[in-house]
């Protein structure tokens, strides 16, 4: 079997006009070819060839298609051969994969099981009565029903059975629904519960458009405010993009790509007809994501939220396609607007004069920094020069990085030669560092940056502040998410959120890192983060693994001793509400609550000594 990917890679690297050549008398017409078609037996050149979309088109009797489907249609080859033979035209060795002919793909299953759960959460959306707040919800953001259906959105119920019953009458039995990551399971649980409760659903394709997972949106006060299916054979939300099994055709057919932060940027802006969009799965865009990027184009708007999180989110992500060689362009929306709002606004063509007036990544960054003083001084124009040298060490292309270089020089009027040096001399691997130019310094925001541009791995000979311990068992449940990024959502899904952190640079932290992930680099990590948290952050970074012996029954030792210290909390509300109760029917209440969260307690002890 030949991975996706590698079919991709062949595509890419593939001269279509001269293998089409090779059967068809082919002329350059403009920036096409052109010639008779093959499949009709045409005399007139009606038949299209384009090296830039990799695609042919006949305009008589319409047959189209990339360089496979011609050798499949012209030749009779099956759909594996026409890859190798492409391949072997391109000078391309591909790898294989074993795969039992003799069976279906052992995927399958989970395919089956997420197309049914997908069926079930669109018939509760619409059909349900406890659909209704997903209902409420999709119509404040102006979402009809013809719409949601277009993309398959759906609700899981709050109900923790209704899920997990339902799929089980149609043969679903627990172990496949914990398998497919429909269904969860502590260990100090009974019964598995679902993954996906009180969600708006968003259903997540692969490339060929199997149903890979979910992407849930909370409806009401649940943490985190979007969910992914966790890790599967079928899901690894750093390798999937929203949205990219509709855009494939429009990405080449529009010789771009739009890449917004979310779910309904992608929904809105395919609804108003910009069909070449797609959206990382809530996290910082990841070098395989920036890969499978640049394999469908070299030419990639940023059209993320103008507050400052969608300015570093663009930074950021710009930094990671450089590396791929794409040319990236960022959309700059009005103060206040996201590609959601602004679309359902103002509509498509008011959309596409701000893609007409994209500017270059690193253009963009100069732009901000001149029209915040940052050239103006000679302390401040060395830090902006900074901050914009890791994007030029980014970038794969060589011509990009020297025109890169003199825009920095004609900026800063620094030497272009002392750029060149300090550029050359730079570490390769500190990428994707560099975020929206902060206001003017403050001794805080030095140490901030400080920190925060430091090289992973990478220890200064530097005095470190003191650092005040703060809640134990709050550090502890930090020190296991950073080790692990799975018990990120493990706690989430134990309704841990950032109100349950008393310390502020905890809260901080744990906050930061359910918005970009758990698994996202340090450097990512420190650079939305106070000074404060940033130093703790990093002091936790510093502490070996090992000393923490057993991560699972530390997680679970903190969960609950979360839970004891926010049960003692209500209790202490409750012995001030009975002393001002009214009376003693009233204050019986708040003593049989009391008292019952006494008994929870008292259970979770066992189970946290």
């Amino acid at each position: 079997m030949i991975p996706q990917e590698e079919i991709e890679r062949v595509r890419d690297a593939a001269d279509i006009v001269a293998i089409i050549g090779e059967h068809v008398n082919l002329r350059r017409v403009g920036a096409d070819w052109r010639g008779p078609c093959p499949f009709h037996q045409g005399t007139h050149r009606n038949f299209s060839v384009s090296a830039k979309k990799r695609m042919y088109h006949c305009f008589v009797c319409h047959e189209n298609g990339d360089v496979f489907s011609f050798l499949q249609k012209r030749l009779g080859m099956d759909w594996p051969s026409a890859v190798r033979a492409v391949a072997d035209k391109s000078g391309i060795e591909i790898r294989e994969v074993q795969a039992r002919r003799e069976g279906p793909d052992p995927r399958e299953p989970v395919w089956e099981l997420n197309a049914t759960a997908a069926e079930y959460f669109q018939r509760v959306l619409w059909d349900e009565q406890i659909g209704q707040p997903a209902r409420d919800y999709l119509q404040s953001r102006n979402v009809s029903r013809d719409a949601a259906e277009k993309f398959g959105l759906g609700f899981a119920p709050r109900e923790i059975g209704l899920l997990r019953g339902y799929l089980n009458t149609l043969g679903y039995d627990d172990e496949r629904l914990l398998s497919g990551g429909l269904l969860t399971k502590r260990e100090d649980a009974d019964e598995p519960r679902p993954r996906f409760r009180g969600r708006l659903m968003f259903p997540i394709y692969d490339a060929s458009g199997r149903l890979s997972g979910f992407g849930g949106r909370a409806i009401g006060p649940i943490e985190p405010k979007y969910l992914n299916s966790s890790d599967s054979p079928t899901f690894t939300k750093g390798r999937l993009l929203y949205g990219l099994n509709w855009a494939r055709h429009a990405i080449r057919r529009d010789e771009r790509l739009l890449l917004v932060e979310g779910y309904f940027d992608v929904v809105r802006l395919v609804l108003a007809g910009i069909e070449s969009v797609v959206a990382p799965l809530g996290t910082a865009l990841t070098e395989d994501q920036a890969a499978m990027i640049a394999r469908q184009t070299k030419n990639v708007f940023l059209l993320y939220d103008s507050d400052v999180a969608g300015q570093k989110a663009t930074f950021r992500a710009g930094d990671v396609l450089l590396t791929h060689g794409v040319s990236v362009r960022v959309v700059t929306l009005p103060d206040g607007e996201d590609p959601d709002t602004f679309v359902d606004t103002h509509g498509r063509a008011a959309l596409e004069a701000h893609i007409d007036a994209a500017v270059d990544v690193f253009d963009r960054k100069v732009q901000i920094l001149e029209r915040q003083g940052w050239f103006a001084d000679l302390h401040r124009r060395r830090r902006a020069i900074d901050r914009l040298l890791p994007t030029i060490r980014a970038t794969a292309d060589p011509l990009t990085r020297d025109m890169y270089i003199a825009r920095a020089s004609e900026a800063s009027g620094v030497d272009r030669n002392v750029l060149a040096r300090e550029t050359d001399g730079g570490a390769r691997e500190a990428r994707g560092r560099i975020a929206a130019p902060p206001p003017p310094p403050t001794s805080e925001e030095q140490e901030q940056m400080r920190i925060g541009e430091r090289r992973v791995g990478e220890r200064r000979d530097r005095p470190v502040r003191p650092q005040r311990p703060g809640p134990a068992v709050e550090r502890y449940l930090l020190r296991v998410i950073i080790a692990h990024a799975a018990y990120l959502e493990m706690a989430a899904e134990a309704d841990i959120g950032p109100s349950t952190f008393e310390d502020s640079r905890f809260r901080e932290i744990f906050e930061t890192l359910t918005t970009v992930g758990a698994d996202a680099s340090p450097e990512t990590v420190v650079a939305q983060l106070s000074p404060d948290a940033a130093a703790a952050y990093d002091q936790m970074l510093g502490e070996p693994p090992e000393s923490i012996v057993n991560l699972e029954q530390t997680y679970r030792d903190t969960i609950a001793k979360l839970r004891i210290r926010e049960l003692r909390q209500k209790n202490d509300e409750l012995q001030r509400l009975m002393a001002t109760a009214r009376s003693e029917d009233e204050k019986n209440a708040l003593l049989a609550e009391k008292n019952a969260n006494m008994r929870i307690a008292a259970a979770l002890r066992t189970q946290a000594p």
